[in-house]
């Protein structure tokens, strides 16, 4: 990229500076490419152009260039293509203005767009056919079409070559306006018998690097004689038309003539302009030869247009002229106006000739249509200067008060001098900064507010209101509670209020009998510096409501006695028996009291005054009448909801006192006696509730430490574990089986203490299972609790030894299969295969009976800790501790864990003495007799070893 700087440098009294640089680029460019070092150029720091906010404006809102503020550099920004900016003009170059601010700078830029080879030169149609006569002259033209090539200078269109040239050869004339016409001349005579059609190439080639070149084929076909070629009567043809003329418009005729007769003298005229658009603005007539208008014309994209026109013979002879059409300008363009820069804000002690903006005015039409003259409207602080050619600077002309006028829309009008003249405007609008010269007002002289009493705290009872006729935080109107005392305490204790919003927060529940109105101030100030500020005054008035109800001052109502009025039996209608006196705190209507008798106990004597509160009499008094009567009068006031009180008034219908108090002695003893009692009842059921209460608390506090302990025991205690089963089981004929069958499900791992397990449960409660011998039944319980549901169930000890099981077949009494209730445990090891595989490790259980205490267990360790003395072994039949887990057993597998210590996958039995496994194998072998014959091959049972306790109860059982 080749780059020149030139500069210039204008003072202007506005403190505005002028500059100019120019830089020549190519076209095409990539985008991001860099045009020049903008800031280095002219001379400025990139932190000016960072603090001015430098910015390009283009009078054409071109938007090919940016400017990258941070490093001070010019830079493309969209692809430019020259033929499309400027298309034929030698000259292309882009004009753009530099802005800065603060102060204000002009810098003017111009970008030159050169050339480069981009385009090869092209024709408008593919192929060009001629009809010449065989008896055409040596020397006859034919004018051809010229090709077009977008590019400029030495990238233009330089030469044409023609082939084959046997008959024909190439002729370029230069014409005024730089073009060349070609023209085919006819050098060798033609001869239609040797060849009737010919075809030849015409190639157009540039001068760029590379060549760039493109044809057109012309073909020939040969006529008989025609001798004449049609001739204009002038070679150019010049007119005028003005712009925007309308469409048909004819702007001139061409006429051309031929010697020769009948169909050779035949002329049709036809245009020959391949660039420029020519044929989509002008067209001719074939016959006439008038050139009119089919399209609009303007005058500053193009002022002149050179036609070149053809007129052929029916034999195929030509000749050509040219018409040029000059276009007249019409004042058909407002003018532009551009804002430069613009503030929005100035304040209004400003300083006179303060810049506030810069306008920049144009006109695409010529001569006086182009000249603009600019003003603004008047009565206002302002002026509109001319600072520069088509630049206009607008400043302040006077004081300026934002009270008076905060706020300028100026309108800014451009009008040009052209008949008739036209013109544009634009509006500004420009606001006046704010000095706090104004102090808050507040919209009323004085507020009175009314709230009702009883309010709740917080709640809002008025607001006040100031306005402020300065802007901003200076307009900012704060409102704050000026101190002072109601009641002989701070008014900060009755209300308070918002400082923002000037609402007036009531800060006490208000009692109208004790205060009915109170006044204080509130300061409104603004938020300027310093700050302003005015008071106003505030009357808050308490309004009355319902909210005591009636007091009765007569009859006085007592506990300790009863007072009762005296009506003598001659008492005549309209008697006054009493008065109720009643008052009412309240004012107004909330005041007015009425009575009326609720209930009595003859509604047929007595009255009361609805508004006095007199008692009277409505009829005679009889002898009938009881002594006793009793009247409850309501007394309610007037309020909304109204409110009311009753009072018992005791009448004594009488000649004597004697006989009213006897009477009314007994009436108030029976009411006391009826009181006491009613206590007494209340405070007994709340002894008795409370006492349920904690003993149903005491009682689960001390269900749920007892199972902790018991778990505490069972998995962290050092001692075995040894299962205890009492022998509750039947002994008709020395056999029988648990009390409760059930058949169990379980899988479970040996690692695993919390399992899932599935229980079948009961589908009833009582059931009766036969004995295998017939003799006898007995009922069976279902427990509905699954002792699986325990989190210290004892099946989450290890699984039990291989070969400790039983087989199924030898067993009595309900088990295998066909037992109607049951539960299967099946302990799956971690390798995923079962310890004891089919239904032969199956084995009924009953209820687990309560686990062995401490000294029970403490007894078997110090029978284990002889172990010297064990001589006896378990064969594989025998059963151990796993007889915990197995499903099913009958009496005769169960050995007496009282007696017996079973270690977890050992053969070995624990007994204390061969004395004990004596009696023990005889208790056994009396057992067995009353069961069936075992199976072949199943093993025998282990024999249990005697304890001391066993023996004192098999003895008992003996001599039972």
């Amino acid at each position: 990229m080749n780059g020149q700087v030139l500069m210039f440098v204008s003072l202007f009294a506005l403190d505005a500076v002028y500059c100019q640089a120019s830089y020549s680029i190519r076209e095409e460019m990539s985008r991001g490419s860099l045009v020049g070092n903008i800031a280095q150029d002219l001379g400025l720091e990139v932190r000016r152009l960072i603090s001015g906010k430098a910015k390009i404006y283009s009078r054409n809102n071109e938007d090919y260039i940016e400017l990258n503020r941070e490093k001070g550099i010019l830079l493309v920004k969209e692809r430019i293509d020259r033929e499309a900016l400027c298309a034929h003009d030698a000259l292309c170059a882009l004009h753009l203005e530099i802005i800065l601010e603060n102060p204000m700078e002009f810098y003017s830029v111009t970008v030159e767009i050169t050339d480069i080879n981009d385009n090869a030169p092209s024709f408008e149609k593919n192929e060009m056919k001629f009809k010449i006569s065989e008896s055409a002259n040596v020397g006859a033209k034919f004018l051809l079409e010229r090709a077009v090539d977008l590019d400029v200078g030495i990238n233009n269109l330089q030469n044409y070559e023609l082939k084959p040239t046997d008959n024909f050869a190439l002729k370029m004339q230069n014409n005024a306006d730089g073009n060349k016409n070609v023209e085919m001349v006819l050098q060798k005579p033609l001869d239609r018998e040797k060849e009737e059609q010919m075809s030849l190439v015409l190639t157009a080639v540039d001068g760029g690097e590379p060549r760039m070149s493109g044809t057109i084929l012309i073909l020939i076909t040969v006529l008989d004689v025609n001798d004449n070629s049609p001739v204009f009567t002038q070679p150019v043809y010049k007119t005028t038309v003005a712009e925007n003329s309308p469409l048909g418009t004819v702007v001139g005729t061409v006429s051309a003539s031929d010697a020769d007769g009948d169909s050779n003298s035949k002329i049709s005229y036809s245009i020959t302009n391949t660039r420029d658009n020519i044929r989509n603005i002008f067209v001719v007539d074939k016959e006439k030869g008038q050139v009119s208008l089919i399209g609009n014309i303007d005058f500053e994209k193009s002022r002149q247009f050179q036609l070149h026109l053809l007129a052929s013979d029916e034999g195929g002879l030509t000749d050509s002229c040219k018409v040029i059409v000059d276009i007249e300008d019409v004042n058909d363009n407002k003018p532009i106006i551009n804002i430069m820069s613009k503030s929005n804000v100035v304040s209004e002690d400003a300083e006179m000739n303060t810049a506030v903006t810069m306008i920049n005015t144009e006109d695409l039409d010529s001569g006086e249509n182009g000249n603009v003259n600019c003003f603004i409207n008047e009565n206002i602080p302002f002026v509109l200067k001319i600072s520069k050619d088509k630049f206009y600077t607008l400043v302040t002309d006077g004081e300026l008060d934002r009270e008076k006028s905060g706020e300028y829309n100026i309108t800014v009008t451009c009008s040009d001098e052209g008949v008739p003249s036209l013109s544009s405007s634009v509006t500004l609008n420009l606001h006046i900064s704010d000095v706090n010269d104004n102090k808050p007002v507040f919209d009323r002289s004085s507020y009175v507010a009314s709230i009702v009493e009883n309010n709740s705290p917080g709640v809002s009872i008025c607001t006040v209101k100031a306005s402020d006729t300065d802007w901003n935080q200076n307009a900012r109107v704060s409102y704050i509670l000026e101190d002072s005392s109601v009641n002989g305490g701070p008014v900060s204790s009755y209300v308070s209020v918002s400082a923002e919003s000037g609402v007036i927060h009531a800060v006490r529940s208000f009692d109208y009998e004790q205060l009915k109105e109170f006044h204080f101030h509130v300061k409104a100030q603004d938020g300027g510096s310093p700050p302003l500020s005015s008071n106003v005054s505030v009357a808050i008035k308490i309004q009355d409501t319902n909210d005591n109800g009636p007091q009765v001052l007569y009859p006085v109502q007592t506990s300790s006695s009863v007072l009762a009025e005296m009506v003598p039996r001659s008492a005549d209608v309209g008697y006054l028996v009493t008065k109720v006196v009643a008052v009412d705190v309240d004012s107004g209507q909330n005041a007015w009291l009425s009575y009326k008798v609720h209930k009595t106990t003859d509604r047929a004597l007595f009255e009361v005054g609805l508004h006095n509160g007199e008692i009277r009499t409505i009829r005679q008094v009889t002898d009938k009448d009881a002594v006793k009567q009793r009247l409850t009068v309501v007394v309610e006031d007037s309020g909304q909801p109204s409110r009311s009180a009753t009072v018992i008034v005791n009448v004594a219908v009488a000649d004597s006192f004697p006989e009213v108090l006897l009477e009314f002695t007994d009436f108030n003893l029976h009411d006391k006696e009826y009181n006491d009692k009613l206590t007494f009842y209340l405070v007994l059921a709340l002894a008795v509730v409370s006492f349920l209460f904690i003993t149903s608390l005491l009682l689960i506090i001390s269900v749920k430490v007892y199972r902790w302990r018991q778990s505490r025991i069972l998995y962290h205690s050092n001692l075995p574990v040894i299962p205890y089963y009492p022998p509750r089981y039947s002994d008709t004929l020395g056999t029988g089986t648990l009390p409760h069958v059930y058949n169990y499900e379980v899988c479970r791992t040996t690692d695993s203490r919390k399992s899932d397990c599935k229980l079948d449960r009961t589908a009833s409660h009582n059931l009766l299972v036969i004995d295998p011998t017939l003799t006898r039944t007995m009922p069976i319980r279902q427990s509905e609790k699954n002792i699986l549901d325990e989190p210290d169930s004892p099946l989450e000890q290890k699984p039990p030894n291989n070969d400790w099981r039983f087989n199924q077949g030898p067993r009595p009494g309900p088990s295998g299969p066909h037992m109607p209730y049951g539960t299967h445990i099946r302990w799956t090891p971690k390798s995923g295969t079962r310890a004891a595989g089919g239904p032969e490790v199956a084995m009924g259980t009953g209820p687990w009976p309560q686990p062995p205490t401490e000294a029970e267990q403490l007894q078997a360790l110090m029978a284990a800790a002889n172990v010297s003395e064990a001589t006896g072994t378990l064969g594989p039949g025998t059963m151990g501790l796993s007889t915990r887990y197995s499903p099913q057993f009958t009496l005769q597998h169960v050995p007496d864990y009282r007696q017996n210590v079973y270690i977890p996958g050992s053969t070995a039995t624990l007994t204390s003495n061969p004395q004990q496994q004596q009696q023990q194998a005889m208790a056994q072998q009396a057992s067995q007799q009353a069961l069936p014959p075992p199976q072949q091959g199943q093993p025998e049972p282990p024999k249990a070893a005697q304890t001391p306790a066993s023996k004192k109860k098999s003895t008992k059982k003996e001599k039972k």
